[in-house]
């Protein structure tokens, strides 16, 4: 690997043209795929015979999802309870997606603008659908705040449709940007290693105190995307006008 970004490029396992179009299985589907058995395995096999006192795995379970409600209390109150399930699906898929990233011959898929992207705008149209199933007509106020003048509507109606698309270009951004960032790090400080010969114990050493910060950015930035995807929602499904 001659260059730092190369760890991000998409490479096809399985070609598959479709008339005209690019529906090749790659490494970037295959690591979604690895993420999404490991979460349903995991949790099957930690929680497929619940005691009342708790078995580590259980309690391990068990606590991540009181983590969840947690979150989901905090921004969305009570009334957020009957979102736990895509939360929490939302919070464990990016999160252990991160940290999959930092295996070795892996490839850290929410590094990359489409596949983020395309789960944030999937988020976004679950909130407008959400909101309009709560409120009706009135999450249209979302666009024209009740008690305004009409004669403003031609800049704010643009301002606030603008600030809805808005969103999750902003969670796509933080989130791709920083797992790039701390990847290109690491692969730097990799290259050193070789290249400085019997002192490359010392890019050794940074590349393995980054690979524990890098740890900790994984489940902080799985942490801020789906806290901000909860008050997003709480936005929509809000009663306020």
């Amino acid at each position: 690997m001659e260059s730092p970004l190369e760890q991000f490029e998409i490479k096809k396992i399985i070609p598959w043209q479709w008339e005209g179009i690019d529906l090749s299985f790659t490494n970037s589907a295959l690591c979604m795929l690895i993420t999404v058995s490991v979460i349903f395995i995991t949790f099957t096999l930690c929680l497929h015979k619940r005691q009342i006192v708790p078995t580590m795995g259980q309690a391990f379970s068990e606590s991540i999802y009181d983590f969840i409600q947690s979150m989901i209390g905090e921004t969305l109150g009570k009334d957020g309870l009957k979102y736990v399930s895509l939360i929490f699906t939302l919070f464990t898929f990016i999160a252990l997606g991160n940290m999959l990233g930092l295996f070795p011959y892996s490839f850290t898929f929410t590094s990359h603008i489409a596949a983020v992207g395309t789960l944030s705008v999937f988020f976004l149209v679950l909130n407008i659908i959400f909101g309009i199933k709560r409120r009706g007509l009135g999450y249209f106020h979302t666009f024209f705040p009740h008690g305004l003048p009409w004669i403003m509507a031609p800049l704010i109606i643009p301002v606030e449709t603008l600030s809805l698309l808005a969103k999750p270009f902003s969670l796509t951004i933080r989130l791709a940007v920083n797992m790039s960032v701390g990847h290109i790090m690491l692969k730097v400080l990799g290259s050193f290693i070789v290249t400085m010969g019997i002192f490359g114990f010392i890019p050794l050493i940074a590349d393995m105190c980054i690979i524990m910060f890098e740890l900790f950015v994984t489940l902080l930035q799985a942490y801020i995307y789906t806290t901000l995807s909860c008050v997003y929602l709480s936005q929509a499904i809000s009663d306020e006008e």
